[in-house]
């Protein structure tokens, strides 16, 4: 049942509000998982995490936000906001394997010069890198 045609496509603009305005929001929420454990570790046992323990807690926090609201509903708290949804490309709900595949596909996107967000300017559906690879799309709704 693909209904990939009956939802608009969000413009570049609004993704790019939503994801620095998701920057904003999981700003308290890495306060509160990352940052406070860590500092009351340091207090207490007065040692302080390596860089690479604390880079994989980064990284398993956002893990676990991602897959968890990608997976249950499409969006994330930042994605209610805007109206912006995740589905499949055939405008299923994601799957979690799909939202990891995703996810781990967002880390060289966005982090190799934005090269997922320039390619979105060059695509036919104006689709990020990661999307266009991992088989899903944003919708606005």
């Amino acid at each position: 049942m693909p209904v990939q045609e009956s939802f608009a496509r969000p413009g570049i603009l609004r993704r790019l509000a939503g994801m620095f305005y998701e920057i904003l929001l999981l700003s308290g929420v890495l306060a509160i998982t990352l940052i406070l454990p860590h500092v009351l570790i340091g207090a207490f046992a007065h040692r302080v995490a390596t860089a690479t323990v604390l880079w994989a807690h980064l990284f398993l926090v956002l893990l676990v936000y991602f897959i968890w609201f990608w997976s249950n509903g499409g969006q994330t708290l930042a994605m209610k906001t805007w109206r912006i949804r995740l589905v499949t490309s055939a405008g299923l709900p994601v799957r979690p394997t799909q939202a990891l595949l995703r996810y781990l596909l967002c880390w060289p996107s966005l982090g190799f010069g934005g090269i997922g967000i320039v390619w979105a300017l060059l695509d036919r559906d104006g689709q990020f890198l990661h999307d266009r690879i991992a088989g899903t799309q944003l919708v606005t709704g």
